[in-house]
């Protein structure tokens, strides 16, 4: 099982975090909620926004492409770069991910899950 290593973010990771066995066909997102990391999902992983939004520093070639509407959503995120995924949409496969959660989102606050 690959590992999903988390860069430091101040609120909701700030030591960053390895992930070690990281399940290959679960979410970004239920792995990083599933070890205690908070990443805000207010759609609750339906597609619908762009609040669990992450950028894949490595291992973005692992990941199946996304599909159109993944693409239309990220078009709406904070800080969207190349490497952008929704992380409720982002499979892992076989290969190490190193990730970055953005250090904000469009949501004016915080869902408290």
């Amino acid at each position: 099982m690959p590992q999903l290593i988390v860069l430091p973010h101040p609120t909701l990771c700030p030591e960053g975090a390895v992930i070690e066995n990281a399940p290959s066909g679960e979410s970004i997102c239920d792995v990083l909620l599933a070890n205690d990391i908070e990443i805000e999902h207010a759609c609750e992983m339906s597609c619908a926004c762009t609040t669990c939004h992450v950028i894949v520093r490595e291992g973005y070639d692992s990941l199946a492409p996304s599909d159109e509407l993944e693409d239309d959503m990220l078009d709406k995120a904070w800080g969207l770069e190349s490497r952008s995924r929704l992380s409720c949409q982002a499979m892992i496969a076989d290969e190490n991910l190193v990730i970055e959660i953005p250090k904000y989102t469009i949501n004016l606050a915080r869902e408290n899950h």
